[in-house]
């Protein structure tokens, strides 16, 4: 195989990988709290032996989150919260505390305090928040608070980071950590309580994006397939020679 077709191969590659990202943001358009991924990209320079020409190669560097905040509206319910703020919650799920930016909250059988993968919310402690039985009314003030009339609950844990992009995605509107990189006090968050963050996904941009990678695909497909049909052709040139 010519380097030519390397270079193209490299470049579907690339762009596979750009559509799954973009497909998944699209999927994510109406998921509370959801923050769109966008992919980096670098070139790859290569010299292959035995010539000293160049060969430039595209190399799918990694993936980064778009931490620009969601569209926050009204909702009238008083477990849903948003999150003013970088700040995310603690949630309690199989693989250990994980955080989430979605505050669509609710009780489960328990009466403990659940999103809506029915996975509990955790305090400052990680511990399970509980609501008592009877309750008429419920506040949740701007640090998490949670007090009701037959008095004070607990407050909702909420943790900052100081390098966001070191989250992993780990599905669901979940994120881990990595690289040694702790969760830090929120100072520069605050909930508001009746209120629930959007995803940031810009759906008519991100519609346009999948478009243009198709036709990038494509283009890179025809390239491919045009160096192949010339390679066959001189071959077949070659052989009527002989």
């Amino acid at each position: 195989m010519e380097n030519a077709l390397y270079v193209g191969l490299s470049r579907q590659t690339a762009l596979r990988q750009q559509m799954n990202v973009v497909a998944n943001n699209i999927a994510n358009v109406n998921t509370p709290g959801f923050r769109a991924d966008k992919m980096l990209f670098e070139e790859y320079i290569q010299t292959p032996k035995p010539t000293n020409e160049e060969l430039s190669m595209v190399l799918d560097y990694g993936q980064y989150k778009d931490v620009a905040p969601g569209a926050v509206r009204e909702t009238g319910n008083a477990l849903d919260v948003a999150l003013e703020g970088p700040a995310f919650f603690m949630v309690e799920t199989a693989a250990g505390t994980q955080y989430s930016r979605a505050g669509n909250f609710a009780l489960n059988n328990n009466r403990e305090l659940v999103n809506a993968a029915g996975n509990p919310v955790l305090d400052n402690g990680q511990g399970r928040l509980v609501i008592p039985a009877n309750v008429r009314e419920i506040t949740i003030t701007t640090d998490g608070q949670i007090t009701t009339d037959q008095g004070a609950v607990g407050q909702i844990g909420m943790v900052e980071f100081a390098n966001v992009q070191n989250l992993r995605p780990t599905g669901a509107g979940y994120y881990a950590t990595v690289d040694n990189e702790q969760p830090i006090p929120a100072e520069n968050t605050k909930m508001r309580q009746n209120m629930l963050e959007g995803s940031n996904v810009q759906a008519v941009l991100e519609m346009t994006d999948l478009i243009e990678i198709s036709r990038q695909y494509q283009s890179a497909t025809k390239f491919m397939q045009n160096e192949h049909d010339r390679q066959r052709d001189t071959i077949q040139k070659l052989t009527e020679m002989r």
